[in-house]
């Protein structure tokens, strides 16, 4: 999947706990989980809005988008 979710880098720099996060946010801490792990096909607007709200930062600073075949880092583009 090309969309990466930073959500667990922006809870570590802002020092954050999922726990309270997801109590302002209004969600469960598993769904937290599963959405900071990627394994969610979608975030409502609202979800996402009340994150931003709470961590101080901008949708883009929690989605990452990496083309396939880049996940693993640099380097491994086919020099030609």
């Amino acid at each position: 999947m090309p969309i990466v979710v930073r959500l667990d880098v922006m809870l570590a720099m802002r020092k954050v706990r999922s726990k309270d996060l997801a109590a302002h946010v209004g969600i469960t801490e598993s769904n937290l989980s599963l959405l900071k792990a990627g394994h969610v096909r979608g975030v409502r607007f609202e979800t996402l809005a009340r994150i931003c709200e709470y961590l101080e930062c901008q949708p883009g600073d929690l989605l990452a988008y990496v083309p396939d075949g880049e996940e693993s880092g640099a380097g491994t583009r086919d020099a030609r």
